[in-house]
């Protein structure tokens, strides 16, 4: 018997919650072929069979957080032995005897697997419902929460059905707490991606003792250079500036592309310049990591960032796409952002966040003119650097963004 486990898809993760599973037992599957969907930390990933064969029992039910090493499936093997079968117990003895005194019963009912979350099933029991009873909906033929309560509504003014509701529940189909909530709230599932950024964000925030630093840059000159390129049929995005000078920001002040790593008592500086890109989706936040961006020019950063943000929105980035970060930005700017004081990627040192450009006036020369204004703001571990070398990155970073031309010169 083959045991399907939860194994660490990714950056020494720890633990995993099942969404669904695309096999139920019985099933014949191939090698290689999904069984099972996984939300980590960073992703949601399928867990292939490891052979051909059948699926022999679900042993984790949907919705649940499991730790690596965790069995989720067992699979006989195409051609391996049977498993053996169990000795019958006193209750299965009773059972059959039982059975052979009702010789008309010819067939034994046989409960299907159920697929639910746990409160799901805390829902259908409150309310005396045998949640076998219900038809899924949802992915695999999950059962919904909106299926239960449907469900119960169906029982309504049915005397056969409601054998199946609890007596207590006969008074009121509705439990008082699901009463209440039809009233005046709304419940939203807090589980999957969502659930896994706000255990990122407590571990971060309760972990590093954060200070945000607030820079305010002039990239007029920027502006300039990104519509002559435009204009020469190079479209090359400002998130693809921000990425490059940061690299070459982080250059000067390598603290920042580093991680404190308490068990062995020393700050680890990173050789290679993997960016991760904060990028919002329907599903929440992720981040996908432009790797190696010392290597790269500003136009293939432009396309890989491209790429990246369409599998981020169509949920399509593997593994390797969302590992090895070492410094993270968030340009909040096109949502509308004028500042805020963002939350380290753990066990990052730093985030820095990009927000709206506006025209104002300002002094050059001392003449007043329009330009466009940017404010920047950088979270940093203080256990690692101080707010003075926070404040040297950001100004190598405007210095390389207010005149664009430097920005070229490193480059070469």
């Amino acid at each position: 018997m083959l045991e399907v486990k939860l194994h660490d898809i990714g950056e020494g993760m720890t633990e995993g919650e099942i969404i669904h599973y695309f096999v139920k037992p019985g099933d014949h599957v191939k090698s290689d072929q999904p069984l099972v969907e996984v939300q980590t930390d960073k992703m949601v990933a399928e867990l292939p069979s490891p052979a051909d064969g059948i699926v022999k029992e679900i042993i984790v039910e949907p919705g649940t957080t499991v730790t690596v090493g965790t069995t989720l499936i067992l699979i006989e093997a195409k051609g391996g032995a049977a498993a053996p079968e169990k000795q019958p117990t006193v209750e299965t003895s009773a059972a059959e005897e039982i059975h052979k005194l009702k010789p008309a019963d010819k067939t034994l009912k046989q409960k299907r697997v159920v697929l639910a979350a746990p409160y799901t099933r805390k829902i259908a029991r409150d309310n005396g419902v045998e949640i076998d009873r219900i038809t899924g909906t949802g992915p695999a033929g999950r059962i919904t929460d909106e299926d239960v309560y449907r469900y119960i509504d169906s029982l309504k003014g049915n005397d056969e059905a409601a054998v199946a509701i609890d007596t207590r529940v006969k008074e009121t189909l509705l439990s008082p707490q699901r009463a209440a909530e039809k009233k005046d709230e709304e419940t939203i599932a807090f589980n999957g991606r969502r659930k896994q950024i706000a255990k990122k964000m407590v571990q971060s925030l309760y972990t590093i003792p954060h200070v945000t630093h607030f820079e305010e840059l002039e990239i007029t000159e920027l502006m300039k250079m990104k519509k002559q390129l435009k204009d020469a049929g190079k479209n090359v995005s400002l998130g693809a500036f921000f990425v490059k000078a940061v690299q070459l920001a982080l250059q000067h002040y390598p603290i920042f592309n580093a991680y404190l790593d308490e068990e062995q008592g020393v700050i680890r500086l990173k050789k290679e310049y993997n960016i991760g890109l904060a990028t919002d989706t329907e599903e929440g936040l992720i981040v996908p990591v432009i790797h190696q961006v010392e290597k790269k020019s500003i136009l293939t950063i432009h396309h890989e960032m491209k790429e990246c943000t369409k599998k981020a929105l169509e949920n399509k980035l593997s593994a390797k796409d969302l590992q090895g970060s070492t410094f993270t930005i968030s340009n909040v700017g096109p949502l509308g952002s004028i500042g805020a004081t963002p939350i380290i990627n753990y066990p990052e040192t730093a985030l820095l966040a990009f927000h709206k450009t506006k025209e104002r006036p300002i002094v050059k020369n001392g003449e007043i003119v329009i330009g466009n204004v940017m404010n920047v703001s950088m979270s940093f571990d203080h256990r690692v650097a101080d707010g003075a070398t926070a404040v040297a990155f950001t100004n190598r970073l405007a210095e390389l963004l207010e005149n664009p031309s430097l920005l070229l010169v490193e480059l070469v």
